[in-house]
């Protein structure tokens, strides 16, 4: 049965993608194990309460602003791309997802993320993080 399956998906996608997307898989699910708690473990408890955050590069030259924006966005929709792939790959896909959200700027950012963040398993996974870290859990309105 398994000789079928591979034989079969070799005649879609060739050996060297297919380690190639296992590397993909086991890099993304490493590097989301360690980048998802630093940042989440980095942001304030108050977060997602208060949103008059200070615009990113607020005091640097406008085309460092641009250019940081951009890094910013990108960053996120790589993020957002790894997250929907770690749903069929192993990986943190909701967590990852939610972290590319955080990054992308876009309207309606924040009312997505509280959404996202308050569905209990998403929240707990969280919070759990953040207690192993000596940081105080999230709190809403």
């Amino acid at each position: 049965m398994i000789d079928q399956f591979i034989q079969f998906a070799e005649t879609w996608i060739s050996k060297e993608m297919w380690v190639g997307l296992i590397a993909f898989s086991v890099i993304a699910f490493v590097g989301t194990l360690v980048a998802i708690p630093a940042i989440l473990i980095r942001l304030p408890s108050d977060y997602f309460q208060n949103h008059h955050h200070k615009p990113w590069f607020a005091n640097h030259h406008p085309v460092v602003r641009t250019l940081g924006l951009i890094a910013k966005n990108l960053l996120g929709i790589i993020f957002l791309l790894a997250g929907i792939a770690m749903l069929f790959l192993p990986g943190q896909g909701l967590l990852t997802m939610l972290l590319g959200i955080l990054f992308i700027d876009f309207p309606g950012k924040h009312r997505l993320e509280k959404k996202l963040i308050q569905h209990p398993k998403i929240l707990q996974a969280i919070n759990a993080f953040r207690e192993k870290a000596g940081k105080p859990p999230f709190i809403f309105e």
